[in-house]
């Protein structure tokens, strides 16, 4: 019966978002929102950002990032 709602997702999910942090407005991190698991978001081909400097790819495969963190998402188009 709910068998239709399997190919939903958040709109975010799986898109490029670039996260803004509520401890730091000239510091971000760009990636693509793999997955959100319980109060973490999970990024993947992640750079990290800031202002004034050149965006530096961050080693990780995975960057999780706790929710209480994000002050908000930009979703690239």
């Amino acid at each position: 019966m709910l068998r239709w709602l399997c190919w939903w997702r958040p709109p975010s999910l799986l898109r490029r978002v670039t996260v803004n942090f509520r401890h730091s407005e000239s510091e971000a991190i760009e990636g693509v929102l793999w997955q959100q698991r319980g109060m973490w978001f999970i990024l993947r081909d992640c750079h990290a950002l800031k202002a004034g400097h050149v965006p530096l790819k961050m080693d990780p495969h995975e960057v999780h990032i706790p929710r209480a963190n994000v002050a908000y998402f930009q979703v690239a188009p």
